[in-house]
């Protein structure tokens, strides 16, 4: 019978002080890039607005590299962008999807956190953190998909577009006007 691993203290606290800093949704407006788009034209968009996509994420983010290699067993793999973050003092590791959230994510994003950790993470600094970001997600396949990952990860959606000014001003303009029919 295979036993879940306890939580520890470590992972509880990453836990914690990540679920602060980063955003269920993320407005990447900035790049200017079609709806559709693949994964790689969105790397490549995000690494050219870099100063852009650092405000939207958060303030305390170094930028290390994308496609950063990793080396696990005899294969390669490559992270979409990783970061460091000072207030976190930990590596993070952005998956970058262009379709909506499928479970097999966290698989692959749990091997990049166990080989940032075992490999390049400095033996004064916390757990890494992973973000997979995606275009979609379901709020409840999120939660059973992360439910016994014991890895601090987080799955965050992007958005490209804002919804379009005039048609806010038309939704706003027929509420005010709902409103004031019910008075």
């Amino acid at each position: 019978m295979l036993s879940q691993k306890p939580t520890t203290p470590a992972i509880t606290e990453a836990r914690k002080s990540t679920s602060n800093t980063f955003l269920d949704t993320y407005t990447l407006e900035f790049l200017d890039v079609p709806e559709v788009v693949s994964e790689k034209d969105l790397q490549k968009s995000i690494v050219r607005n870099l100063k852009n996509f650092i405000l939207e994420i958060g303030k305390d983010f170094s930028f290390i590299g994308e496609e950063y290699r990793l080396q696990v067993g005899g294969h390669d793999y490559y992270i979409d962008l990783l970061f460091y973050h000072r207030g976190l003092s930990c590596l993070v590791a952005f998956e970058l999807k262009i379709d909506e959230f499928k479970p097999e994510y966290v698989g692959k994003m749990n091997l990049y956190l166990e080989a940032l950790d075992r490999d390049v993470k400095k033996p004064n600094e916390n757990p890494s953190v992973g973000v997979i970001l995606c275009a979609k997600k379901d709020d409840e396949v999120v939660e059973y998909a992360l439910s016994r990952s014991l890895s601090p990860t987080m799955v965050s959606e992007y958005k490209l577009k804002l919804i379009d000014k005039k048609l806010l001003q038309k939704k706003l303009k027929e509420y005010i006007e709902l409103a004031e029919g019910v008075e």
